[in-house]
């Protein structure tokens, strides 16, 4: 059955609840699966590629991915032991409905998740609640539980890839929103007179600090990529003295850093953990987003923000998963 999410009920730390989690985290290249401990460990993990197609068809082929990696968990020993289910998507999300229309999964448009999970589930004998969670979120709560944004009552937590998602730790709760799209950052506008976002919106984060709009500004201004024309390439240029390139991240830097004050001045987070792909070029992403964040974080009560890394890497979409349902689930 789906779980009502409007308004969820109220979040708890992940940690404080018994059981195992049913975890399944979906993405545009994999679909993992996991029995997630109280404690964050791991076992029964299991993962298929992402099925491609864009017709009805492939809809179907990209959830039978997602099956056969529920039937894969469900032979464990320890499935009889498993009280909860979370699922983290790729998105758009619409947590209210559970459904996804995830922008690198192009065969699941309003597809119907949740429910179709949740019958999985049910067709392997365990009837288990379930929570949809947005990639963002479900970092966001991963972090919080076992990562970089532990012992922080207040926290954005960051996803900064080919898009750029997020989501919010208030007051020690996750705070997703309605329909599970709190704190998607990448869609602050930045920019008033920007150029137009993928949403529909104008000067947007993501349209200057995502990957893809990282090496798109770098190739329009004249920078030639070695072999590698992604942002990886440019981080790499970057590294090696590159003006563009370092003009890139710069430019990439100061949106973020502006995002973040508005954020943590908005609700007072005293903490921005960043992960994702652009996040792993380390200090040539971190160094412009301090540097400008001491132009846009003067209050008293925001001075003192910190960004940091995300510390779980690949782990955080399954271990997300878990804890997002374990802090949004009724006891």
């Amino acid at each position: 059955m789906i779980i009502p999410t409007a308004p969820f009920p109220a979040p708890r730390a992940a940690a404080a609840v018994a059981g195992l989690t049913v975890a399944i985290d979906i993405g545009g290249t994999k679909i993992a699966g996991a029995l997630v401990h109280p404690d964050g460990t791991m076992t029964a993990t299991t993962r298929r590629p992402t099925p491609r197609g864009a017709d009805g068809a492939g809809a179907d082929a990209v959830m039978g991915a997602v099956a056969e990696v529920v039937a894969e968990l469900s032979d464990s020993p320890l499935w009889s032991s498993a009280v909860r289910c979370g699922i983290g998507s790729a998105g758009p999300v619409d947590a209210s409905r559970g459904t996804v229309s995830p922008v690198n999964i192009g065969a699941w448009r309003e597809f119907p998740l949740q429910a179709r999970v949740e019958a999985e589930l049910a067709a392997r004998g365990a009837e288990l609640p379930t929570v949809l969670a947005g990639d963002g979120v479900a970092m966001t709560a991963a972090e919080h539980w076992l990562g970089a944004a532990r012992g922080h009552a207040n926290a954005l937590c960051m996803v900064v890839s080919t898009g750029v998602g997020g989501g919010l730790i208030l007051n020690n709760q996750l705070h997703p929103g309605p329909t599970g799209n709190a704190g998607h950052i990448g869609h602050i506008s930045v920019a008033f007179d920007g150029e137009p976002c993928a949403c529909g919106g104008h000067g947007c984060v993501e349209s200057i600090a995502s990957g893809t709009a990282i090496a798109r500004w770098a190739l329009a201004q004249g920078w030639t990529p070695a072999d590698d024309a992604t942002a990886a390439g440019v981080a790499a240029a970057a590294q090696a003295g590159d003006p563009v390139a370092l003009a890139a991240f710069d430019r990439a830097g100061r949106a973020l850093a502006a995002a973040i004050a508005a954020t943590a001045t908005l609700v007072e987070t005293d903490i921005a953990v960043i992960g994702g792909g652009v996040a792993a070029s380390g200090d040539t992403l971190f160094e412009p987003i301090r540097r400008h964040l001491a132009s846009y974080a003067t209050l008293s009560f925001v001075r003192d923000l910190q960004v940091v890394p995300a510390t779980l890497g690949t782990h955080a979409g399954l271990i997300g998963a878990a804890a997002a349902a374990t802090m949004l689930l009724p006891s």
